[in-house]
């Protein structure tokens, strides 16, 4: 006779049976093994939240206009660079010279040169200078936010976009439909009715699946375009800094003038065009007439589940692997893939000099246990880690030996790398460089430099809930 609890006992097996076919499929060995671990233990619950998260997937409309993007792109920057010097990877050191291809056929900008890249890691003097600037704004002001707050900061940036709607300047807003869900609730109400464009990228709502995309992806990026000649790119969202207490956040943005503030305005015009098939493009948004405004080369590279790979883990490997002297990344969340680990391993014994700057603080206990549990391998490869306590710090960049510079949105874990949309500067030049390693020295003076020996006399209870964290490393 058969019974209800058998048919439940087979069933299980069932999903166990066929998952373990499924889900393998274009799938690194790791990410596989922590969705299996999961639907082997529970195997209902694990259908279920697989068939939510489990693959990055995008509808094939946000695919086929990422796609439109991207062609649109380069045929506007075929057009745009004709009668100029090329700038070729001969202006480059020769280790670097692949690198600029690399960036451009993975996320499909050029390099430029005559940008003026100013960094600024002090908080309220980053959220200064964009009120400045969007109070002396002509023409229009555009902002990409992962989150943007109904608070002290966010009303103080949504005052400035007021005034400048008022005096004709036209304002478009679009914030992260999860980060920014409390202020398109509150804030945008008033935004739209003083006069602000406010758009919802991928909206959070559980139907999201059938009609948009898989439910946790995010727009994580942060940009502003002031008039098409000044940008803004980091990690900085416009919330105030203390905004999880007891922890106060510690940022670093970059300032941009020059050519590559277009294709700023290219990444946010794009995802506003994704999300409403609508476009407002005007030749005011994309000047001719800029003159250089710096002599530092640079281009963006966009990343996120629209594209066809990785773009940042592949850039960034790639420099590891390129780099002769010295490594900096600094990243908040750290959950790297096994070809990143092996990059920063090979790097030390090679002789380069690899750091790696965290938190010693943790906003994500599980996202923090899961980091810790590669400190080990990396500090027995010869990586130097040093854990900044002094704020939270959210910065997310790295220095490749004197040449190059990333500031952007990315942290570097696989959420990042697979799922968000993020956003990195790359900048090749020394001067930009030289004013990053401040920065991260000033990390370093802050920070205790970890050891092999004393970590792993952290407790056996520590050692052992990372290591089962870690196993998540894929969801995390």
């Amino acid at each position: 006779m058969v019974t209800w609890s058998l048919v439940y006992y087979w069933s299980e097996w069932a999903i166990r049976l066929v998952m373990l076919c499924y889900v393998p499929q274009r799938r690194s060995a790791a990410a596989a093994r922590g969705w299996l671990l999961l639907i082997f233990l529970l195997p209902l619950p694990g259908l279920i939240v697989y068939s939510l998260i489990g693959r990055p997937y995008l509808p094939r409309r946000r695919v086929e206009e990422q796609a439109r993007v991207s062609a649109m792109i380069r045929e506007e920057q075929h057009a745009r660079s004709a009668g100029r010097t090329a700038v070729t990877p001969a202006h480059l050191p020769p280790e670097f010279s692949h690198v600029v291809r690399l960036a451009q056929n993975l996320g499909d900008f050029q390099i430029f040169p005559g940008n003026a890249i100013e960094l600024i890691d002090d908080y309220a003097a980053a959220i200064d200078r964009i009120v400045t600037d969007i109070d002396a704004a002509a023409d229009h002001v555009h902002l990409l936010y992962y989150i943007f707050a109904d608070d002290a900061t966010g009303r103080r940036v949504a005052d400035a976009l007021a005034r400048a709607t008022a005096r004709g300047v036209s304002c478009r807003v679009l914030m992260d439909g999860t980060g920014s869900k409390s202020a398109l609730r509150t804030l945008a109400p008033r935004l739209r009715k003083s006069g602000v464009e406010v758009v919802a990228l991928l909206p959070a709502h559980w139907l999201r699946r059938l009609t948009s995309a898989r439910v946790d992806l995010r727009n994580h990026r942060k940009i502003v375009v002031i008039d098409g000649r000044v940008g803004y790119v980091g990690s900085q969202n416009l919330i105030d800094a203390d905004f999880k207490r007891p922890l106060i956040y510690e940022e670093v943005v970059a300032r941009v003038r020059g050519p590559v503030v277009a294709e700023l305005q290219a990444v946010l015009l794009a995802d506003r065009l994704v999300e409403t098939a609508q476009s407002v493009r005007r030749a005011e948004m994309f000047p001719d007439d800029l003159p250089p405004a710096g002599h530092a080369l640079a281009q963006l590279l966009p990343s996120g589940p629209g594209y066809p790979h990785e773009n940042n883990q592949r850039l960034i490997v790639a420099l590891i692997h390129a780099a002769n002297t010295r490594v900096v990344i600094t990243s908040p969340y750290f959950i790297p893939d096994d070809p990143f680990i092996q990059a920063m391993t090979t790097a030390t014994l090679r002789g380069v000099e690899v750091h790696l700057v965290v938190c010693a603080q943790i906003d994500q206990y599980l996202v923090g246990l899961g980091q810790r549990s590669f400190y080990d391998e990396l500090l027995e490869g010869g990586v130097r880690i040093h854990s900044y306590g002094k704020r939270f710090l959210h910065a997310k960049h790295l220095t490749i030996d004197d040449s190059i510079a990333l500031i952007g949105s990315s942290n570097m874990d696989i959420r990042s790398f697979m799922l968000n949309a993020e956003v990195m500067l790359v900048v090749y030049d020394r001067e930009v460089v030289a004013d990053l390693r401040r920065i991260e020295q000033r990390y370093f003076a802050d920070a205790t430099e970890l050891t092999l020996s004393a970590w792993r006399s952290r407790p056996r209870l520590q050692r052992v809930l990372q290591n089962v964290a870690r196993l998540a490393d894929s969801l995390l």
